[in-house]
């Protein structure tokens, strides 16, 4: 029999969260945490902070990403259940299969959707209660907005969007962000949703129709950000290249929207994510690859080459126009940074469509390559196709890109060596770990580190955590970069355009 440990009489309630999936699911999580002291609950660790709730932001992307996120409601099921205390699941996966994922995972004590999170701490008590709120019946949220995109910003004032509701006043208003780790990268949500209907993905139908955040609400984050010490901020969404289509400016409310980002106050560094490469206007490839504070980073999601499986995908583009992308990204920014994912094994998927794929990286020069076999989601268009490929076919093809990859991706940088890159410190020297951050050129997580080893200028020992070293790369070990520090940049400096740093 569980039994609950003592709360002090007055003490707050504690929570442990716990976050799974990608940066956007990051930021729910900060917003959440801010709901949560903001109403007087006090955040601990799950495993020796004592929580009367163990908070879990699940991911339901893909299979793995659902296993991994019903996995950790287990094992948080496992710490908490000793002490008398509740689990939680919220997130992507809670919100997709609402319900369901309640009744077959008994070990969360309650499945609570987005539009839980206005109320959360409320919800949280009633679940120490003993009255947790039923589990929602999923719906698709596309149906909860306009289909004119126009028409959503006074709509969707009474649809909860996660990652939306900072505000500068966190203790007057109750509601807001909490930074959850103090380095000195921070993700900042630009929109959610999506209006794309690609036959493979389930996520607009668990996260809706694509809304954009005003510009003010993003710069006052940004500022309040870099306030908490954040000195890269990375712009995330499901597609950044719609951004605006719902405000009064049109797309081109981003372009007009990086300079005054790239000069926020004590940010040295602004990175846009999730690009889609037939939204890519001219306009917006400049200003990524040119604006000072911008970094010249294109992380695009091409998830083929071949036009016909693009097709099939309810996607646009080709061989050639990607390859085409790609140079005008070099043209403007010859040291930019390109990242993308690729899907292979697609229902239908022939060798000559794979061979497509195979001359587009071999010509692209992608620094970061993502490889993910094809596999059936829930209610996605795909899963009804005919003409899908034995697993082992698909867990071959999925070999071969990736062997294929990582070859292109060490030859790319090896390209690198000999040229200058500005460096942000994420990880100081210890006993345990080298000194190492990233370059423009290098996202978060999947693209390789800068590794600083020891050199002519600056002691690799006295580099901090949120310098910006400006450094030459004299190798590489995969995608991995070793640089020689050559001066750390005074603060304010900010990211110089692209050109300023080409080798």
């Amino acid at each position: 029999m569980a039994v609950s440990h003592p709360v002090p009489e007055g003490a707050p309630r504690r929570a442990a969260l716990l976050t799974l999936g990608c940066a956007r699911n990051e930021v729910d999580s900060e917003e959440l945490a801010g709901r949560l002291t903001g109403s007087g609950w006090e955040l601990v660790d799950a495993e020796s902070g004592s929580p009367d709730v163990i908070l879990v932001n699940t991911c339901g992307f893909v299979e793995q990403a659902k296993k991994d996120s019903i996995d950790t409601v287990l094992a948080a099921s496992d710490v908490a259940r000793p002490a008398g205390a509740k689990v939680v699941a919220v997130g992507c996966l809670a919100e997709r299969y609402g319900a369901d994922l309640a009744k077959d995972l008994p070990e969360a004590d309650a499945v609570l959707g987005f539009d839980h999170y206005p109320e959360l701490a409320e919800r949280l008590g009633d679940v120490l209660g003993g009255h947790a709120p039923a589990p929602h019946v999923p719906v698709d949220r596309r149906t909860l907005l306009p289909i004119s995109p126009v028409q959503r910003p006074a709509a969707s004032a009474d649809v909860s969007v996660p990652g939306h509701d900072w505000v500068p006043d966190l203790g007057a208003v109750g509601t807001g962000r909490r930074r959850l780790d103090d380095g000195p990268v921070a993700s900042l949500k630009l929109a959610s949703g999506c209006d794309r209907r690609c036959t493979f993905c389930a996520i607009p139908s668990f996260r809706g129709s694509f809304v954009s955040r005003a510009p003010a609400d993003v710069l006052g984050e940004a500022a309040w950000l870099a306030s908490q010490g954040a000195r890269e901020l990375v712009l995330v969404s499901e597609n950044s290249t719609s951004y605006g289509k719902d405000l009064p400016g049109g797309t081109r409310a981003l372009v007009d929207l990086l300079p005054l980002l790239g000069a926020t106050e004590g940010v040295e560094r602004v990175r846009v994510s999730y690009l889609q490469p037939a939204e890519i206007r001219p306009d917006l490839l400049a200003a990524v690859a040119g604006t000072p504070g911008i970094a010249p980073y294109f992380d695009v999601s091409f998830q083929h080459a071949s036009a016909t499986v693009l097709r099939r995908m309810r996607r646009f583009g080709s061989l050639t126009d990607f390859l085409d992308l790609c140079e005008r990204i070099r043209a403007l920014a010859p040291e930019a940074g390109i990242r993308s994912n690729v899907i292979v094994g697609f229902p239908g998927e022939t060798e000559e469509e794979l061979a497509e794929l195979e001359a587009f990286l071999n010509g692209a020069r992608l620094d970061a390559i993502g490889v993910f076999g094809y596999s059936d989601e829930d209610g996605t268009e795909a899963e009804t196709f005919e003409d899908k490929l034995p697993a082992e076919v698909v867990a071959a093809r999925v070999s071969r890109i990736s062997a294929l990859a990582d070859e292109l991706m060490t030859q790319r940088a090896e390209e690198r060596v000999g040229t200058e890159v500005i460096v942000l410190v994420e990880t100081p020297a210890s006993d345990e770990d080298d000194c190492a951050g990233r370059a423009a050129h290098q996202g978060p997580d999947a693209d390789g580190e800068c590794v600083f080893v020891d050199g002519d200028g600056p002691d690799v020992e006295d580099l901090a955590v949120g310098d910006l070293v400006r450094a030459t790369v004299v190798d590489s070990e995969g995608v991995d970069l070793l640089v020689e520090a050559i001066e750390v940049l005074p603060r304010g400096v900010g990211e110089p355009v692209a050109a300023a740093v080409s080798g």
